[in-house]
């Protein structure tokens, strides 16, 4: 018994001693540790305030509305539906656009995910969202 309770002891120690090199190490932005990698940080894009909300039933061409946050240019936004581009209208509103576009023409009498995508220079940055509306005549 004690031979396991010093195994358990030994596991505790290594597994604190390896959590706090971690974070030590993650927790550095400076200097040329060849890491390889960039020190400036961003936020992932995210996108909320779908309009109109999640499983909707909406008429064809139909409008749509979203809020996107972390993004730097509105050109960084991209918009399919059911593999058919969107075109789109951004409106910078402080540190978010508001985006508005129009359901394409040839969806009717279907189910279809609004596919947003924002890609930025750092990927990690990258964002994807979306939402589902169901079209009817």
């Amino acid at each position: 018994m004690q031979k396991a309770i010093l195994r358990g002891l030994g596991l505790l120690t290594f597994l604190f001693t390896a959590n706090s090199y971690a974070v030590d190490h993650s927790m550095h932005t400076g200097g040329s540790s060849g890491g390889g990698g960039s020190s400036a940080t961003c936020e992932k894009a995210r996108f909320d305030k779908f309009q109109p909300e999640n499983l909707a039933t909406v008429a064809p061409e139909s409008e749509f509305s979203f809020t996107a946050f972390n993004v730097q240019k509105s050109e960084q936004i991209e918009v399919n539906v059911k593999s058919y581009p969107v075109a789109i209208t951004t409106e910078a509103r402080g540190n978010l656009y508001r985006v508005t576009g129009k359901l394409p023409a040839e969806l009717k009498n279907t189910t279809a995910r609004i596919n947003i995508k924002a890609t930025t220079k750092a990927e990690k940055c990258n964002g994807e969202g979306g939402w589902l509306v169901t079209i009817s005549e």
